[in-house]
């Protein structure tokens, strides 16, 4: 036997994966501030809020009522049943709860969707700028990633035109996520439904990535996909999410919501993946879907007043361009004036100026960083004079 393994001992699915962009920056600029150095973070991918005490007050006494056993694979029954009139109330589709999956995450549901629906070869539309984690969840289940270039143009936005030439017949899955992570755009209600229903029309299933949900600005609203046609719900799978809306990230707390058939499978597939989420976190989720409305709108305010005074900022430095967000905690910015690529700028800024950004390239957009805005406003402000006078001295 080898004493050192090497990339042919690997399977090959997983030695092909790219290594997460945005958890390779935060990791170095967490470690540059454990040295001291003052970082600016506009890297970060989650709420920079405490949890709800509420929402920990729950699984406190669950665990302290001695919930720390096993739960069924999919979920306390008593939270998926909280899905589902969540998902009732608040995008009017009706769910039962063995449609209903309970993951680690919203990043897992998106996985175990994938690996559900999608065969070897198949091919996975996926329109650019997309999530980073969306190709390479496709590479893992062995199918094809078709990415579907989009223009700042017209904001980042997958049109009826570009999704038709992109189809072939071995075309299974088509990804979609409103509001948007890496542009913060969201699409209106006649965008998502001509767009859906040429997927369905086709035989294509559509995996609608609905994590930034409550965090929408402005006069946008959002729309549940498989609710925008009653044909629909047969074909969407509703991924979401505990993480974003209620600061509760690092509780792994996701779900989605698919036709019965696809369920199933997905509850066997997790069966032999993960089994159930921590058992004493349920309890809080059922609390913040059940109770916790005052607190996304409070965590939704907040990050609106962000997103003004982010804009305004970023729109007195000449040397970059964006398009507005309507949701998330993201603005997407032109970089391609300074003449350098994503990743190299990425570096650079925080090597020379302790500004902790994403670049666009992973995300399927060379030219661009992402700014995150889930920091304090002090902090933005900071950060964005700090980038303007770094980009004049360019």
């Amino acid at each position: 036997m080898a004493t050192q393994t090497s990339k042919s001992a690997i399977n090959r699915r997983v030695a092909s994966l790219a290594p997460s962009a945005t958890l390779a920056i935060t990791a170095k600029a967490k470690q540059l501030k454990g040295q001291g150095v003052d970082v600016i973070n506009f890297a970060g991918g989650e709420p920079d809020f405490d949890t709800p005490k509420q929402f920990k007050d729950a699984a406190i006494k669950a665990l302290n009522e001695g919930m720390t056993r096993y739960t069924p694979t999919t979920g306390l029954p008593a939270l998926k049943e909280a899905i589902a009139e969540k998902l009732k109330r608040d995008n009017q589709l009706e769910y039962k709860p063995e449609q209903i999956i309970v993951t680690v995450g919203a990043k897992h549901a998106v996985f175990n969707a994938i690996q559900t629906l999608v065969d070897e070869g198949d091919e996975v539309l996926i329109p650019a700028p997309y999530w980073l984690s969306y190709p390479e969840m496709v590479k893992m289940a062995g199918g094809r990633n078709v990415i579907i270039q989009t223009a700042e143009s017209n904001r980042f936005k997958l049109t009826p035109e570009l999704l038709k030439r992109a189809i072939t017949p071995t075309s299974k899955v088509l990804i979609l996520n409103s509001p948007s992570n890496p542009t913060g755009v969201v699409y209106s209600k006649e965008e998502l439904t001509e767009i859906t229903r040429i997927a369905v029309d086709r035989g294509i299933f559509v995996v609608s990535d609905e994590i930034y949900e409550k965090l929408i600005y402005g006069n946008a609203k959002h729309y549940a996909v498989a609710a925008l046609d009653p044909k629909f719900k047969d074909w969407v799978i509703t991924v979401n999410g505990l993480s974003k809306a209620y600061a509760m990230t690092g509780w792994r707390l996701g779900y989605f919501a698919a036709p019965l058939e696809i369920a199933k499978a997905a509850s066997s597939l997790q069966d032999h993946q993960t089994s159930n989420v921590t058992s004493f976190a349920q309890p809080a989720a059922i609390e913040a879907l059940r109770n916790g409305e005052a607190e996304a709108t409070r965590l939704r305010e907040i990050f609106s007043k962000r997103k003004d005074l982010i804009v305004a900022e970023l729109k007195k430095i000449p040397q970059i361009s964006f398009v507005e967000p309507d949701g998330a905690f993201y603005v997407f910015v032109n970089i391609t004036k300074t003449g350098l690529p994503s990743l190299e700028f990425s570096q650079k800024i925080l090597d020379e100026a302790h500004i902790a950004l994403i670049p666009g390239a992973p995300f399927g957009a060379e030219g661009y960083v992402r700014i995150s805005f889930a920091t304090s406003e002090q902090e933005i402000v900071k950060g964005t004079e700090r980038l303007r006078n770094w980009l004049q001295k360019k």
